[in-house]
């Protein structure tokens, strides 16, 4: 049983809390006042319960001799916005496991959380205490493919082998990267993120590598590079794929030997780093064509870990959904108090190409436009808004041994990138608009399923 009730009044702060008890596989109920939570207390067992100080009907220090009472194991947390030690020490001696002050601080919160989530037999001391439960405190979901990941990356984190992180753009794969650090040794020691797409061939070497004083005309004094950097650390490096030919014989040297040479220096120098990768592209395809390196390849595949697609993640979509709220709430100062269950379903059945990216885009739109305190379908751009998706109209034939469900997801996008771009007389903006999804991610889609504008 590892169900927590968070029994908070203000939405931003439950919504931090559920995020963060969702990370630990917890899972987080939420009681809208006093009264409810202790109906709920009645109804059930909670491993845990949050509760706000000065709750309204029922405060927390009622909640908290009622479980004393009924739920002795569980393990209350008090919340209020008096950060006093003299508060914290009233809850401590009225029995609190613990007392958060609000707003509240990332770090506080994790500790908080780690302390009252482990196993009953580690805090009575009646066998050794297992290894601390890694954090994902960024990576929000509780789906059984994002649990794998994290499964995954719970196992590798604490070794230095290197990790090639495979996704769609959107899925997060530098927030996978960040979980890898911070749960390894090196967590102490910077992590150095590079994103080999995003820099000019012509300047990435030396943003790597760093050069020095006088090495070309514009280099007018020394410059230490990212893998310098990242000494003792972590290196990322992010689309992979995109870095060139040249570039990739000198990461593979450092990959080998741990040392390197600024541009224009004479100098080895020696690095002790761990190596993150990640692309959104089909290596060994990219080897077949000539433009990586097999070589480079087997030495950053090691431990490969695949981010699965929203369309693959539905389950986190309504967690994902009341987390963008909270934190829109905030930074748009809109009093917003939820979502339609109707507007909520059209979400759960989009498809989302442009994945989570796409998801934080649409609920910040429809925030900043709604009218209401409840967002509806109207606030909805159109695409979700009008006709049901194609995939809810959309029959297949199920054969009585079961169907392929990733070749039919591949041919039913297959079918969206064809109509689009038909109706845009395949013009690849105009498509990409239809989509909504940049024409960049068009044109890799197109390339990585070999559709071609036909002969004329």
């Amino acid at each position: 049983m590892n169900a927590v009730l968070i029994a908070v009044s203000d939405q931003h702060t439950a919504g931090k809390l559920a995020a963060a008890l969702a990370a630990r596989e917890a899972v987080p109920v939420q009681a809208l006042d006093g009264a409810s939570a202790l109906d709920l207390l009645e109804q059930r067992s909670f491993k845990a319960v949050l509760a706000e100080r000065d709750l309204p009907k029922v405060s927390g220090f009622e909640l908290l001799k009622h479980v004393q009472v009924r739920h002795p194991k569980a393990r209350v947390v008090l919340v209020s916005a008096d950060g006093t030690s003299k508060a914290a020490l009233q809850a401590v001696r009225a029995g609190a496991a613990d007392y958060l002050p609000c707003p509240l601080d990332p770090q506080e919160l994790n500790d908080c959380l780690d302390r009252i989530l482990l196993d009953e037999s580690s805090r009575s001391g009646e066998e050794e205490p297992r290894k601390p439960r890694a954090r994902f405190d960024h990576i929000i979901g509780q789906s059984q493919a994002i649990r794998e990941v994290f499964r995954l990356v719970e196992k590798v984190a604490d070794t230095d082998s290197t990790v090639m992180i495979y996704g769609e753009s959107g899925t997060g794969k530098e927030l996978i990267a960040r979980a890898i650090h911070q749960n390894s040794r090196r967590r102490k020691n910077p992590l150095i993120p590079v994103n080999c797409g995003a820099i000019p061939e012509e300047l990435l070497e030396s943003e790597l590598f760093g050069h020095e004083k006088g090495s070309f005309t514009s280099a007018i004094r020394t410059r230490i590079g990212r893998f310098e950097l990242a000494d003792g650390g972590t290196i990322f490096l992010d689309e992979i794929a995109d870095m060139s030919p040249k570039l990739q014989v000198k990461i593979l040297r450092v990959l080998q030997e741990h040392q390197f040479e600024r541009i224009g220096g004479t100098k080895t120098l020696g690095v002790n780093i761990r190596v993150i990768t990640a692309t959104n592209k089909n290596l060994r395809q990219a080897m077949e064509a000539g433009r990586f390196r097999e070589d480079l390849f087997y030495r950053l595949n090691v431990i490969p870990v695949t981010v699965p697609p929203l369309r693959e993640r539905q389950a986190d979509i309504p967690i994902l959904v009341e987390h963008f709220l909270a934190r829109f709430r905030e930074t748009k100062e809109k009093n917003l108090e939820g979502i339609t269950p109707e507007a909520m379903a059209k979400l759960m059945n989009y498809s989302w190409p442009g994945n989570i990216r796409e998801l934080e885009n649409i609920i910040e739109r429809m925030v900043i436009l709604a009218d209401e305190p409840i967002l509806t379908v109207k606030d909805l751009p159109s695409r979700f808004a009008g006709a049901e998706p194609p995939a809810k109209t959309r029959t297949i034939e199920f054969d009585p041994q079961g169907i392929d469900f990733n070749q039919a997801v591949s041919d039913f996008e297959n079918d969206l990138l064809l109509q689009a771009l038909e109706k845009s007389g395949w013009v690849k903006n105009k498509a990409a608009k239809m989509l909504n999804i940049n024409r960049t991610t068009l044109v890799e889609k197109l390339k990585k399923k070999n559709i071609f504008p036909p002969r004329t």
